[in-house]
């Protein structure tokens, strides 16, 4: 019996000491938006975060552990929100684009498409994506000519004798807040139903160590839009069987989490958030016997932030000429202000920053009324030289610009329902207007309980908006602005961006009440480029810009609403921490 022992022991000894341990680094990031330099060329000021840091931390990772260890992924929404993506998806679109050259030099390995990135076009994204060594992937984005991907679905990346299958996905709710001319030819499929049936594939085909997804998508279900599961990563981890990690996106929120799978593991579920600020890394062990087979597996998450490491020198050198390039766009001076205006008066009346963008909307459209929303929550045009960077302070978003029909009615209800998102109604026990995310909100927690992009109010017509009355019941429209009479029946022209003409926001659909399917009726015309475009050059032809402070709309009762105004403002904006969800 001691000789078995032995020999039993000796056995173990050898087979253990054949085991092999092998250890990846994965690191990613997600909604960049833009952020490639640590330069904000929108306040044309320094800024953290950027593309520039990322690369000295993946540098850094390289030479500590070796290339053949690390696996670079970026999670979409890279070709918007900066001027210096806007730049080459729009002004020069003759070089090759940036994004594509950055993915290369940086190396990364595999690449999800983003919602902002569909909204660029195809001639933009169908440019980057094949203009780039790196596979951009989009499982559920269905060509509906041959009913297959039209992006690549998954990619297989061996690193240390480790087969990684990136399976990469977006969110589905595309058509409810784009035009289609921006992705026709194609269909955006449910993500879990989507996993569930590849994943079964790529264990089969690809026998993978292995599956991480890469979506873009964010963590709360909850937060369906118009009948599609935009944010599905935690519940595809919780209901779909075989993935090892998943990097989320899309939400901007920041979350380091283990969720549970159908088979009672614990995978790790991140996001690092937007503007490159913090990366999301997985550190992966594995244990494999003297015949391949995985013995053991370990695999964490880490979110770590690079927005005060010191910028890649290389990087900001093999950059400088798009640097130098992307400058003298921004600094362009289109025309003149005559004040300051701001978007914090956007919250507690008409304000010239609002009326600015809705006068040049019913210039370029020629409609009755405006719909417009504060896109940046916090931000301001100064006194002075207006140049092309302010334009994207005005308008953050390269939507379309609209033009339908809405009937009187319509328009009331629309504006009952975005007001509803905006204010609470004033009662004994309620003594704020603006509808804040907290019951009781101080100075120190101050967040908005819905985003601010989607507080619209309207010009072209006088209206009140009373705080102390129920939703259905706040909104009293007077008149048309020249001085016409109001008339729920009759048929008025609307100009609003196409994020809200498709339906975004559900305020055209739920509050208005305009089914679904009607809306692409109602579209009268639309911009054939984005509205930026066309505020800028309406500016140039202006050139002078007087701020106008007119009231076309107010909080009433004004001897109630002025003291809780003034107190919501100071909530609101009087402490750093104050900040938009998106």
């Amino acid at each position: 019996m001691r000789l078995l022992s032995l020999a039993i022991f000796i056995i173990i000894n050898f087979f253990s000491a054949m085991a092999s341990v092998h250890n990846i680094t994965v690191i990613y990031t997600t909604d960049v938006h833009g952020n490639f330099f640590p330069y904000n060329f929108i306040t044309r000021s320094p800024d953290k975060g950027s593309l520039a840091r990322v690369c000295t931390f993946v540098n850094s990772v390289r030479d500590s552990i070796g290339s053949d260890k690390v696996v670079l992924l970026d999670n979409g929404d890279i070709l918007q929100g900066q001027p210096t993506a806007y730049y080459y998806n729009f002004i020069d679109t003759v070089s090759p684009h940036i994004v594509s050259r950055i993915y290369d030099f940086m190396g990364y390995d595999a690449a999800t498409i983003g919602n902002h990135d569909i909204e660029t076009g195809h001639a933009v994204y169908d440019k980057y994506r094949l203009q780039t060594k790196t596979p951009i992937l989009g499982a559920n984005v269905i060509d509906t000519t041959t009913g297959k991907p039209y992006l690549t679905p998954y990619q297989i990346i061996e690193r240390d004798n480790i087969r990684i299958a990136i399976i990469g996905m977006l969110t589905p709710a595309i058509p409810a807040w784009l035009p289609e001319n921006l992705w026709n030819g194609l269909k955006f499929n449910d993500i879990a139903e989507t996993a569930q049936k590849l994943i079964q594939d790529i264990q089969t085909t690809e026998n993978p160590d292995i599956i991480i997804g890469l979506f873009h998508s964010g963590a709360d279900s909850s937060t369906d839009t118009s009948g599609y599961h935009e944010n599905a990563s935690v519940s595809v981890a919780q209901q779909v069987k075989g993935f090892d990690a998943i990097l989320m996106g899309h939400d901007h929120r920041v979350s380091n989490q283990m969720i549970t799978t159908p088979d009672g593991t614990k995978i790790p579920v991140i996001n690092p958030a937007n503007n490159a600020n913090k990366v999301g890394t997985l550190n992966i062990t594995l244990e494999k016997d003297i015949h391949n087979r995985i013995i053991r597996k370990d695999i964490t998450g880490d979110l770590i932030n690079v927005a005060t490491l010191a910028p890649s020198t290389a990087f900001i050198n093999h950059f400088a000429n798009d640097i130098d390039k992307v400058n003298e766009y921004v600094n362009r001076i289109i025309g003149c202000i005559s004040d300051t205006i701001t978007t914090q008066d956007s919250f507690f009346g008409a304000s010239p920053f609002m009326n600015l963008i809705h006068k040049l909307q019913l210039d370029i459209s020629g409609a009755d009324i405006s719909f417009a929303a504060p896109l940046s929550f916090n931000a301001s045009i100064n006194k002075g030289q207006v140049r092309v960077s302010d334009m994207f302070t005005l308008y953050k978003y390269e939507n379309m610009l609209y033009t339908m029909n809405m009937t009187g009615k319509e328009i009331k209800n629309y504006l009952e329902m975005s007001y509803d998102l905006w204010t609470r109604q004033i009662t004994s026990n309620n003594r704020h207007i603006i509808n804040f995310a907290e019951q009781n909100p101080d100075s120190a927690h101050n967040s908005l309980l819905n985003p601010s992009y989607n507080f619209d109010s309207a010009y072209g017509i006088d209206y009140t908006v009373d705080v102390t009355k129920p939703k259905g019941e706040k909104i009293k429209i007077i008149s048309l602005s020249n001085g016409s009479p109001w008339n729920p029946d009759s048929i008025y022209t609307v100009a609003m961006n196409s994020y809200r003409g498709n339906g975004g926001g559900d305020i055209l659909t739920l509050g208005a009440g305009i089914n679904r399917n009607e809306i692409p009726k109602r579209i009268i015309k639309s911009t054939d480029k984005d509205l930026r475009y066309y505020l800028i050059k309406q500016i140039e032809t202006s050139h002078n810009i007087t701020p106008d402070h007119t009231a076309n709309w107010k909080f009433i009762p004004e001897t109630i609403v002025k003291p809780i105004l003034e107190t919501d403002r100071k909530v609101l904006f009087n402490n750093k921490t104050s900040k938009q969800q998106k």
